[in-house]
């Protein structure tokens, strides 16, 4: 139920590793990396100081993590589709489901960050055709996971010619959701636009990942609901993620101050964390991906002593 992204920039190697000792031995279920290649800090194209920070790429980075660790579940939250073609996509995440027996998770979403496109001249296209591309994406995607012998796919973005793909995932049936209908890496589609995103995890995703209140959230799934509906897909076979702040602040004041007007982000005493943590699963959330922690093993050992421990 509780799973974390990690931040990729101003960290090393050594101190991730130290946060997975502390994660496998408790009660953390999930670990994410982000898709970023510099900080992500503006939706801009603007040039910052920190652009300047060490950043570790997301999938080398989880391949790395599935190799050290054997119960976390693992994905990228989530990758920019504009980044790479969505076939080796899907095999970089058949890969590392084969390496971690079972645990992947492909994450993916439209793309945003200006700023990376422009510095590494990666084309930045419309928000409808970024939304076009994510469908398209998501429909190949699919087909790989679940097509026998090889593949072929026509697009206007993609194409795919006899395309083989094995291994396509080692998990079995049930393992990441026992309602699941079939037994394939898990796709986690994330963002909230109603009339696309949504339609799109409605017809090839598996987890829905948002920021969003309880409140936003069950609105959201209410629209997700309404896609599947129209498409004849039970939607309880689409687990719902929230990725939200979490932290203990002692002093209420600060608190407050930090939260600023979303009181729904886990920010306060252990008490406050521990109802928004309950608000959230009455909202019918199934996994946490929590973000913004202190990358510290203390850090990570006192959530899961004085928040987890209440929902064991």
């Amino acid at each position: 139920m509780f799973g974390s992204q990690f931040y990729n920039q101003a960290t090393s190697w050594a101190e991730i590793r130290s946060v997975l000792d502390v994660m496998e031995s408790g009660r953390w279920t999930s670990v994410y990396t982000y898709d970023h290649f510099l900080p992500p800090r503006t939706r801009e194209d603007e040039v910052l100081e920190t652009d300047t920070l060490d950043t570790l790429e997301g999938w080398s980075l989880l391949a790395a993590i599935a190799a050290v660790t054997s119960k976390l579940q693992l994905g990228v939250l989530v990758s920019g589709n504009t980044y790479r073609n969505p076939a080796l996509l899907a095999k970089m995440a058949a890969t590392i489901d084969e390496v971690s027996s079972g645990r992947a998770i492909l994450g993916i979403g439209a793309g945003w960050n200006v700023r990376e496109h422009m510095a590494y001249s990666w084309d930045f296209p419309s928000m409808k055709e970024r939304s076009d591309r994510l469908e398209e994406a998501c429909e190949l995607i699919h087909l790989l996971f679940t097509s026998e012998g090889l593949v072929d796919y026509e697009g206007e973005y993609y194409t795919l010619k006899q395309a083989p793909f094995a291994p396509k995932a080692y998990q079995p049936k049930g393992q990441w959701n026992p309602r699941a209908a079939r037994n394939k890496i898990p796709v986690m589609v994330g963002g909230t636009g109603p009339k696309r995103t949504l339609k799109t995890l409605a017809l090839y995703g598996d987890i829905m990942n948002v920021i969003a209140s309880p409140e936003q959230l069950k609105a959201h799934a209410e629209v997700l609901n309404e896609h599947c509906e129209a498409i004849g897909r039970d939607p309880t076979e689409i687990q719902k993620s929230v990725h939200v702040p979490i932290r203990i602040v002692r002093d209420e004041q600060r608190a407050k101050e930090i939260r600023g007007d979303n009181d729904w982000t886990m920010i306060g005493s252990v008490q406050y964390v521990i109802d928004r943590c309950a608000d959230f699963i009455e909202a019918g959330v199934d996994e946490f991906c929590l973000q913004s922690i202190l990358q510290r093993p203390d850090v990570y050992q006192e959530l899961d002593e004085e928040i987890f421990s209440a929902f064991d």
